[in-house]
């Protein structure tokens, strides 16, 4: 359980699936395909679903780039917060959203697994969450021109070391989407 008092809600979060972000990305189509499966899950169950949209000089706010593809669409009633860094915690009001939903507990999807993703969920995880990442969907564009691994082997890697990952009071891991039921709160 979360080491946040008081706080038993899961939420589902939803990081960066943009245009400019995952056009693209590897296994687009896929990604947010398992992502809207999830969304559906979320609300269905009554779940918070909690949507995330990155800004910054080369994904300008209001640009067709910044917006969410148009597979997604957030609620009327769902939390969409900015960010401009990674940790989609930092310097945003992510924090007092979860809190004002009583959320302990969240699972991950979105973009990009080897910079905002990777960054939120340790972020939450230093936080006091319990932060489950959804094992097929998320995704990552290939930078493998700079010397990064190919994409799937970002993705790989990232499942295996969450898999394993843990602190004192709080859970993390994964979970592929078929696998996910949300109780209804």
């Amino acid at each position: 359980m979360s080491t946040l008092q008081g706080r038993s809600t899961t939420a589902l979060l939803v990081v960066d699936v943009q245009s400019g972000v995952v056009d693209e990305a590897y296994q687009r189509d896929a990604v947010v395909g398992n992502v809207a499966a999830l969304v559906d899950k979320a609300r269905r169950a009554g779940v918070p679903v909690v949507w995330v949209r990155h800004s910054d000089a080369g994904l300008v706010e209001g640009s067709a780039d910044w917006g969410i593809v148009p597979e997604l669409v957030p609620g009327e009633a769902e939390a969409v917060v900015g960010k401009h860094y990674g940790d989609s915690f930092e310097d945003t009001a992510l924090e007092s959203v979860l809190a004002g939903l009583g959320v302990g507990t969240l699972l991950v999807a979105g973009a990009e697994t080897d910079a905002c993703i990777r960054s939120t969920l340790h972020g939450a995880l230093a936080r006091g969450y319990d932060a489950t990442l959804v094992s097929d969907a998320h995704t990552t564009g290939d930078k493998s021109e700079w010397g990064a691994p190919a994409p799937e082997q970002v993705i790989a890697h990232t499942n295996l070391y969450w898999t394993h990952q843990e602190a004192p009071g709080r859970t993390a891991g994964t979970v592929r989407t078929a696998d996910v039921e949300f109780a209804k709160p």
